[in-house]
């Protein structure tokens, strides 16, 4: 895998069998632009190639305490035509649908603003930590737009439709306890370092298991979602009967009867 390059708006740190991503545009309050979304859809190509699961888990979060991401630039959008907004969303919605589609788990730790985009590429994730100090919306309305990263989609599934409109209508921004109450957010912390650390425990814990089975539980909660109850047992039965070709289905449950740890591959 090709991520040790040297990226111009993001910071790649390998901590054990995890990758944390830290978006780096500090200056700019971490805003997402082309080139940044270029970059975040490379780094997650090259993640997605591993099929021998060196890296298990991500980490996904802002440089510094004010913004994870204060949306998307502005002023990079202001003179676009339909166009080149189309090319813009269809860049955005690709990198959203490949952080929720990515084999690998990834929790977004949120540092203050996760706002337009910023919420957008949160919600893409399989779940959201945050600081007190967290910021969430879709305030695109009040520019005149609508979110375009997939936030009309996924914000209803996370906190229901009424919830999700009247956030979207208003482009109201929503506090962190708040997001909680909602649903939109897992956990709240009180400082980033806080946060961080039972990021990486909760990854310790995950990269612990077998992260094949993981990927196959992640594969079959996400296309279930918009299932039938029916179509989705049917899914996830034709799934829990492969796994049992699996390597890693072997190791673990012979590692059980044997009363030891098990060694697993990834396959």
């Amino acid at each position: 895998m090709n991520i040790n390059k040297q990226w111009q708006t993001l910071k790649v740190e390998s901590t054990e069998n995890f990758l944390t991503i830290i978006i780096n545009r500090p200056t700019k309050l971490n805003a997402l632009n082309v080139e940044l979304l270029s970059e975040l859809k490379e780094l997650l190509s090259e993640i997605n190639k591993d099929e021998l699961f060196l890296v298990k888990g991500i980490l996904l979060t802002g440089e510094g305490d004010k913004a994870f991401i204060a949306g998307a630039d502005i002023t990079e959008m202001s003179d676009m035509n339909p166009s080149d907004a189309y090319t813009l969303g269809h860049l955005g919605q690709q990198v959203t649908l490949m952080l929720e589609t990515l084999k690998v788990p990834v929790i977004a730790c949120v540092n203050g603003f996760a706002l337009g985009g910023g919420c957008e590429i949160a919600m893409a994730c399989d779940f959201i930590y945050s600081t007190e100090n967290g910021v969430f919306g879709q305030p695109e309305v009040k520019l005149g737009l609508i979110p375009g990263f997939g936030g009309t989609q996924r914000l209803a599934k996370l906190v229901g439709r009424n919830q999700a409109k009247e956030m979207i209508y208003t482009g109201r921004n929503v506090k962190a306890l708040e997001a909680l109450k909602m649903g939109l957010i897992l956990r709240i912390f009180e400082t980033k370092e806080q946060m961080i650390e039972e990021a990486a425990k909760t990854l310790k814990a995950i990269t612990g298991n077998s992260s094949f089975a993981v990927s196959i539980a992640k594969k079959v909660m996400n296309e279930g979602i918009d299932l039938t109850i029916t179509e989705g047992l049917q899914l996830e039965k034709r799934q829990f009967s492969a796994i049992f070709s699996s390597e890693d289905m072997r190791e673990g449950t012979r590692a059980f009867i044997e009363k030891r740890t098990p060694n697993f591959k990834g396959k």
